[in-house]
């Protein structure tokens, strides 16, 4: 099984969880004209079997699910090394909803009521990550392998489960060399302009970049904070 999602070249697979059905045909028709295969699911326990089953490229998964709630399909999903990108859906706006989504690994979280344009716009963005720059060769620091092509991560010789989003902002740090990266500069080159949100996501991804890669997180030796700027990437 291909965790990260359908081969290239295939069409790529969005599969949505939402129980609300006007919701759900909306995104269905949207994303088919957009040219994607769309796989559906009304509550949280056939989502989770969906995602298991027909490795989507990326999930567009709502929060206030029936049974099993999206936050809880999240974890998981992440905690099994599934890495395709998801994207939250939830009614709720508030910070604590927002940060709980990205802390659990989703890449992306829009507020209801969402519009059609500027989703999609999301999933576009989600799916060709890591596709517009020229790959890098591969860095070795400490225990840790980089492999840019391969958009891989290997700790002590074991490959690490990594998300996109997660590899990409790490990929920023890699490309500075040592220099420091503002919080607003990763944001600008992993989810765009046109992108709303807070120094928090970026701090919410280093902290999960640390608890994968360095052998202690609360005292990294590669992913350092600069402060009043935002992070570094020490190779030595």
């Amino acid at each position: 099984m291909n965790r990260a999602g359908a081969p290239t070249g295939a069409a790529r697979r969005v599969l949505v969880v939402e129980d609300d059905s006007s919701i759900r045909l909306g995104l269905r028709i949207n994303l088919e004209s957009e040219g994607y295969e769309v796989i559906l699911a009304d509550d949280g326990t056939k989502g989770l079997l969906l995602a298991r089953t027909e490795s989507p490229d990326l999930i567009i998964l709502d929060v206030m699910l029936p049974g099993t709630n999206g936050f809880e399909v999240l974890q998981t999903l992440r905690a099994s090394g599934y890495t395709m990108p998801i994207i939250v859906l939830s009614a709720k706006s508030g910070e604590l909803d927002k940060v709980t989504g990205l802390e659990l690994g989703a890449e992306d979280y829009v507020a209801k009521p969402f519009g059609l344009a500027e989703l999609l716009a999301r999933v576009r963005a989600a799916l060709r990550r890591g596709h517009s720059q020229p790959p890098l060769a591969t860095l070795e620091f400490g225990s840790i392998l980089v492999d840019p092509a391969a958009r891989r991560v290997f700790r002590d010789g074991v490959a690490v489960d990594i998300t996109a989003t997660e590899f990409d902002v790490l990929m920023v740090l890699v490309s500075a060399k040592g220099k420091a990266v503002s919080r607003a500069a990763i944001f600008r080159t992993v989810w765009g302009e046109k992108h709303h949100g807070t120094p928090r996501t970026i701090d919410n991804f280093v902290q999960q970049l640390r608890s994968k890669l360095e052998k202690d997180p609360q005292a990294p030796e590669h992913i350092q904070t600069v402060r009043g700027i935002g992070y570094r990437l020490d190779t030595k």
